[in-house]
């Protein structure tokens, strides 16, 4: 482990700034979704409230929006054992930054000793209040904004529970996880109406079934991996709100997948035979499933 006043290795400079440029390249901005955020936009915040600045305001804004963070708080592991809390295990953090400079002495041409200071960036992970339990009131995640009027659908919701999918419930993401084979969801209350919510856990479904203990979907071989993937879910999603009798309206956030789809469409004229036999065996997993 290095120690605290070496200097950064020369590619973390590189690293945040080519995490940056990526997310301005993708198009990546605080899009509509079907679900509602339950806190107003604000800097990221330290475990004792001063607010971040510098470039570690774009990082964590950042991994909040990939993330589905409400939160505003970020804390290292041991200033979240401080206020009573535990990191939740299989949680990863997220890189921040520490600007200083150290000094050393030099000996100039004629042979006087000058002091240099030169300037270094040390990182460091953080972690958001919400992948931390236990914390002391003052520091727990926000409580999730009621925005949903309808009602849940007991057929629906019955149908979903044979599956046996892990599926959990918090922040203001939707995701599949692989490495924990989890799917994540916003609250029931936060998504527009019930049949977004659906909606978006039958796309979360379909990519669950692409796990290698399921059906083994792997297209990392491919270009735009991450793009056909998703393709298969958005379609998997519409086959299968059809078979449950629910409406099925495009997801906003999914828009910048766009611009990608066409590119892999464009590229691969197969691609869409393949991605709707893809999403047809999906649905056909989850339909034995119940």
């Amino acid at each position: 482990m290095p120690r605290p006043n070496e200097p950064a290795r020369p590619d973390l400079y590189s690293r945040i700034t080519d995490k940056i440029i990526a997310q301005l390249e993708t198009g990546v901005r605080p899009w509509t979704q079907p679900w509602t955020a339950s806190t107003s936009v604000s800097r990221p915040l330290r475990h004792n409230g001063e607010a971040y600045s510098g470039v570690n305001v774009l990082l964590l804004w950042a991994e909040a929006m990939a993330r589905g963070f409400q939160s505003p708080t970020w804390m290292t592991f041991r200033q979240a054992l401080a206020l009573g809390g535990c990191v939740r295990k299989g949680e990863t953090g997220s890189t921040v930054v520490y600007a200083n400079t150290l000094a050393r002495a030099e000996t100039d041409e004629s042979g006087e000793e000058q002091l240099r200071r030169i300037p270094f960036l040390k990182a460091y992970t953080v972690f958001n209040v919400e992948q931390i339990d236990g914390l002391y009131e003052g520091h727990t995640p926000p409580p999730a904004l009621v925005v949903n009027p309808d009602s849940r659908i007991a057929r629906v919701d019955a149908w979903f529970a044979t599956l046996g999918v892990d599926v959990r419930h918090g922040g203001g993401s939707a995701f599949y996880r692989p490495s924990t084979d989890h799917v994540q969801m916003p609250a029931f209350d936060q998504f527009r109406d019930a049949q977004s919510y659906y909606a978006t856990l039958g796309h979360e479904c379909v990519h669950w079934t692409g796990h290698a203990a399921r059906l083994a979907r792997d297209f990392s071989r491919s270009t735009r991996a991450y793009a056909r993937e998703e393709l298969v879910a958005e379609l998997g999603a519409a086959y299968l709100c059809a078979d449950l009798g629910l409406a099925l309206e495009p997801r906003e956030d999914h828009a910048a997948y766009l611009d990608h789809w066409l590119e892999v469409l464009r590229g691969d004229k197969r691609f869409i035979v393949s991605a709707a036999a893809h999403a047809q065996r999906a649905v056909a997993f989850l339909h034995r499933a119940t």
